[in-house]
């Protein structure tokens, strides 16, 4: 199941701390990591920050989650995807790339935080045709 694994991330701690606990896994079955970020478009809205500003923060996501393998023979790598629906976005990367599997540690937030802003984590459970997996945050 952690062959070649989607594992999408937020922020640089989140990619820390997700690739911390993603790894024991990789190594013992010998897996590879797609490190995935979403650029949430507005859906006609305007955006908050430039195109330029988000593949800039992805790229520090990026470093944070490759740093975590850096001494390690798992190969990460990485793709900046955009779309209105995250979850949706998260699982067409997931087919396009042959993934066995979407992983990813909970990120934190109230309930209704979840409520108003939607709950991706939920979406990947519930939407996705492929095993998903979530792992405990280590820290």
């Amino acid at each position: 199941m952690f062959t070649h694994v989607l594992v999408p991330v937020a922020s640089p701690e989140d990619a820390e701390a997700t690739m911390r606990a993603v790894r024991p896994y990789l190594e013992s079955v010998g897996g590879n990591v797609t490190v995935i970020n979403v650029v949430e478009k507005a859906g006609g809205a305007p955006d908050k920050a430039s195109v330029e500003q988000r593949e800039e923060y992805a790229h520090e996501i990026f470093d944070s989650a490759r740093g975590v393998f850096e001494d390690s023979n798992i190969t990460v790598t990485t793709d900046i995807r955009y779309g209105t629906d995250v979850a949706e976005t998260i699982i067409e990367t997931a087919h396009d790339i042959d993934a066995s599997a979407i992983v990813f540690t909970p990120r934190g937030g109230s309930r209704w935080v979840r409520l108003l802003t939607g709950d991706v984590a939920l979406s990947l459970v519930s939407e996705s045709d492929l095993p998903v997996i979530t792992l405990p945050n280590n820290d």
